[in-house]
């Protein structure tokens, strides 16, 4: 009779192999439901300074003022560190964020706004008002509330998402 330790021991490292690698993070697509939501937000001069300047631009045409709310700013955060990591500007993961907002804000619908390299409230504000896709999140009349987040990179460049929700 054949002994069963050679073949035990190879059953054995390929379930140890197989079982004890966990799943590669290849840096693009991140799970942030895992991830605290930040409620207690301190707004930089450069936030507060955006979301005045999109309240101003509401009021020009005509539509009512969007209310901050921290939690959109918390998960808004969550987005811009990751994009500072990555190095790019990017949507990745927003059915997340909308999915976060609508379980913990009440949200009916949710939007996104990213930008790069802006050193002002007024140019960040500006370059989405000049995209037409920006545009209409900032111009949507069904938000109601909305969150921002900017943050630096190694080089001093800045990173912005805006979110909108409607509740």
């Amino acid at each position: 009779m054949k002994s069963l330790a050679p073949q035990l021991l190879s059953i054995l490292l390929c379930t140890v192999f197989l079982f004890s690698c966990s799943p590669a993070d290849d840096g693009i697509y991140f799970s942030e439901s895992n991830e605290t939501i930040n409620t207690s937000v301190a707004y930089s001069d450069i936030e507060t300074d955006i979301l005045t300047l999109v309240n101003e631009y509401r009021q020009s045409i005509g539509l009512t003022e969007l209310i901050p709310l921290n939690i959109i700013s918390g998960v808004a955060d969550g987005h811009t560190n990751y994009m500072v990591t990555t190095g790019q500007v990017n949507h990745d993961n927003f059915s997340v964020r909308a999915q976060t907002l609508i379980d913990n804000a009440n949200a009916k619908s949710v939007s996104e706004n990213v930008a790069y390299g802006y050193s002002t409230a007024q140019g960040v504000v500006n370059g989405w008002l000049n995209s037409e896709e920006h545009r209409k999140a900032i111009e949507n009349p069904k938000n109601t509330h909305f969150g921002i987040s900017t943050e630096s990179n190694s080089e001093g460049r800045n990173y912005f998402t805006q979110i909108f929700i409607e509740k």
